[in-house]
């Protein structure tokens, strides 16, 4: 965009044809005479404080005459708090366009004024659907970038919190705010997030920080495991914060990237520091085990199913009678979707019909497949015990990489029996060992490798704050 002149009326033109102001009905532009001088604001109708502006524009017309710039303007003349002199017309435009008010004058010469009065449509700091707790804070993050850090700031007064501010897409001009504790995150890391951002040429970020983390780290389409941990709840950010990390806060997302992050950072929940010590031990016990659960308990059973001679005769029980018309790895692939295309369906579903879908169309799918021949009670069973389990941990990412990783043992075992259910449990290691973080200066393993037993034994035995 071409600079301002010292000319006042040809910089109010070259703004009413860059922002259409005539074209675009919400797109505002303002004249104030003051004495035998002039002010002209631009702005956008509905990102504006209107009172702040309203008391501004009293204030404005009882003055008898304008400084002879726009710094002495603002000096002497400028009673809002939020204001800057700038002569960068690229710099005005993307302000104007983010809510902030440009205003001109007719002795300002080659400057103008911006004035930060802006405000978005926001939702109310609910609790989070997806992350909730039974005791602690209710309030979760919004689609407003400035309420999320206004978040982060009020749980960590400390001057070493930094909040560095940048812009990403030729269009979107995307606000990002990278979140770390000077004293604490390492430089490396935050060094290299800041320059990959900086360096990423992308048009816009229309998915939020999907489209963000698919440009920050490069993926392998075959690695499902996610590399990137995101929290709704402001108290998970900043107790991570406080551990070193760097937190990626996105205007118009109500989440926040967690990095780097290891594939263990996926089994802590924030409500087992609500707890007392020994409960939230025993739920930190609880959720590794039906992890793990979810994973190799329908593989392993398969397995058993195919070689019933390696069950002991106490676990015989699990073994089905009846196998069904259908060959039960079929089965359980069937099951693996189905659950799939119910939980679409309740997605999609208004939320007053929802959990009556869910129940029901779980209850006469299930009883009818069961009757008709196409599944067995045991194969419902344990892929009713999987689905639910999945909610034990928060990540979507992470439930689905493990429905691939338990797709794929199934599938081994059933063309390899016991040597594809071991090279699909070596293949796993592979890929989760093989995974790299945001830049890869920490393993994907950490704390197992390189090996932390302080940090390991963290992960299982919730230890009291003092220690």
């Amino acid at each position: 965009m071409q600079p301002l002149t010292e000319n006042y009326r040809e910089n109010v033109s070259l703004f009413e044809e860059t922002l259409r102001a005539g074209e675009n009905f919400d797109v505002i532009k303002k004249v104030l005479k003051i004495g035998r001088e002039e002010l002209t604001l631009f702005y956008i109708d509905g990102l504006i404080k209107d009172g702040s502006l309203q008391k501004l524009f009293i204030y404005l017309l009882g003055l008898k005459t304008l400084p002879g710039s726009a710094t002495e303007f603002l000096e002497s003349n400028m009673p809002y708090v939020e204001s800057d002199v700038t002569g960068n017309t690229d710099l005005m435009l993307q302000m104007v366009l983010s809510g902030a008010t440009l205003l001109l004058g007719s002795t300002f010469g080659a400057e103008a004024l911006i004035i930060d009065a802006r405000t978005y449509p926001a939702r109310e700091t609910a609790e989070p659907e997806n992350d909730r707790v039974m005791r602690g804070p209710r309030d979760g993050f919004v689609e407003t970038l400035v309420f999320n850090t206004a978040l982060v700031r009020r749980r960590i007064r400390d001057a070493e919190l930094t909040m560095h501010y940048m812009t990403m897409g030729k269009s979107s001009k995307s606000d990002i705010v990278i979140c770390y504790m000077r004293d604490r995150a390492d430089p490396k890391t935050v060094k290299y997030i800041k320059d990959k951002i900086a360096t990423i040429q992308t048009d816009a970020l229309t998915m939020g920080h999907q489209s963000l983390a698919e440009t920050l780290i490069k993926t392998r389409w075959y690695n499902p495991f996610p590399k990137i941990r995101y929290t709704e709840r402001p108290d998970v950010a900043s107790a991570h914060l406080l551990e070193g990390s760097v937190i990626v806060l996105l205007d118009n997302s109500p989440a926040a990237m967690i990095l780097p992050t290891s594939i263990f950072d996926f089994l802590q929940e924030s409500g087992d520091f609500y707890l007392p010590p020994l409960t939230g031990t025993y739920l930190r016990l609880v959720r590794h085990t039906v992890f793990w659960l979810t994973l190799f308990m329908t593989p392993v059973w398969f397995l058993g199913v195919l070689n019933p001679q390696y069950v002991p005769e106490w676990l015989s029980f699990a073994l089905p009678e009846n196998r069904g018309k259908l060959p039960i790895y079929l089965q359980l692939l069937l099951a693996e979707f189905v659950i799939d295309g119910l939980r679409m369906a309740s997605m999609n579903t208004p939320d007053m019909l929802a959990n009556s879908l869910s129940v029901v169309g779980g209850l006469i799918l299930g009883d009818f497949a069961v009757d008709v021949g196409w599944l067995i009670p045991e194969v419902i069973l344990y892929m009713a015990f999987v689905a639910i389990a999945n909610f034990t941990q928060t990540s979507f990412e992470l439930g689905y990489a493990l429905k691939f990783m338990r797709i794929l043992l199934l599938t081994l075992t059933a063309f390899f029996n016991l040597w594809g259910f071991l090279g699909g449990i070596l293949l796993i290691i592979v890929l989760i060992a093989s995974n790299k973080t945001v830049n890869g200066g920490r393993s994907y393993l950490y704390p197992l490798i390189p090996f932390s037993p302080r940090a390991l034994l963290s992960l299982f035995v919730r230890r009291k704050k003092s220690s």
